[in-house]
């Protein structure tokens, strides 16, 4: 989970990942075009976001084709959300018990 975290932590990472979903199976050097930067570096990142797996690549002949992966991101999502569901529904639950006390002390 740390790796994706530090993944996305860069902005343009993020941008690359958002062009790799818009382009599926683009290459290194479409993506590289949106970028000013030089195309080792562009590589680097890419690395990174494939350690994190964020991004399949699958090469065919001297081509490697860029896909973006969101299993990593959607099990964060579900971990979180899962955790602060669980929490802010007991919290509507004692809210409702809480109201309802209050509700039956003031009716006679």
């Amino acid at each position: 989970m740390d790796a994706v975290f530090l993944a996305l932590s860069s902005q343009t990472r993020r941008k690359m990942l958002d062009l790799i979903q818009n382009m599926p199976g683009c290459s290194v050097g479409d993506v590289a075009k949106y970028f000013d930067c030089s195309r080792i570096m562009v590589m680097k990142h890419l690395d990174t976001l494939r350690a994190a797996d964020l991004l399949i690549s699958r090469k065919v002949g001297r081509r490697r084709e860029l896909f973006f992966n969101a299993v990593p991101i959607q099990m964060i999502h579900d971990r979180w959300t899962t955790e602060y569901s669980r929490f802010w529904a007991t919290k509507a639950i004692d809210l409702k018990h809480m109201l309802e006390s209050r509700q039956q002390k003031a009716d006679p």
